[in-house]
């Protein structure tokens, strides 16, 4: 062997140390993008936004019934003053009603049949409009029948 084909050689295998002992970031770079994903798709996207509903004790009597706006959640729609009428203008008669008596109580009756998520649609309509004075009637206890 020439003097160089051994430095040629010797090379080579110093080389091949050389990337031997290198931590490949390949595989750090795909773990944390697999971290990443998976806290990602963890993560809660929701935007909760929370109704406080009072509930009234049994000793306490049913103050501002009298008076109060009533409002119907039904399977087909949504009932103000007895007739049906869409969200933006229930709220418009709401706020309305509610301009000249700002204490004004809003009874809100979920009929049978009705989902959760379309009471709470109509709930939290009536909180950002500015009604903080929100009563959830049971349709059990009235005995009506939507």
């Amino acid at each position: 062997m020439t003097p160089s084909s051994t430095a040629a050689l010797s090379f080579r295998r110093t080389d091949r140390r050389r990337r031997a002992r290198l931590i490949g970031l390949t595989p750090l770079i795909d773990v944390v993008f697999i971290l990443l994903l998976f806290f990602m798709l963890a993560y809660n996207l929701t935007n909760e936004h929370r109704i406080t509903l009072d509930t009234a004790s049994g000793s306490a009597p049913a103050h501002g019934i009298v008076g109060a706006l009533l409002v119907e959640v039904r399977t087909d729609g949504v009932r103000y003053a007895g007739h049906y009428v869409p969200m933006k203008t229930l709220i418009a008669r709401v706020t309305a009603a509610r301009r000249g008596h700002p204490d004004r109580r809003v009874l809100v009756r979920s009929g049978n049949g009705v989902t959760l998520q379309d009471t709470v649609r109509v709930l939290d309509a009536l909180s950002q409009a500015g009604v903080q004075d929100i009563s959830l009637m049971n349709t059990a206890a009235d005995g009506s029948a939507s």
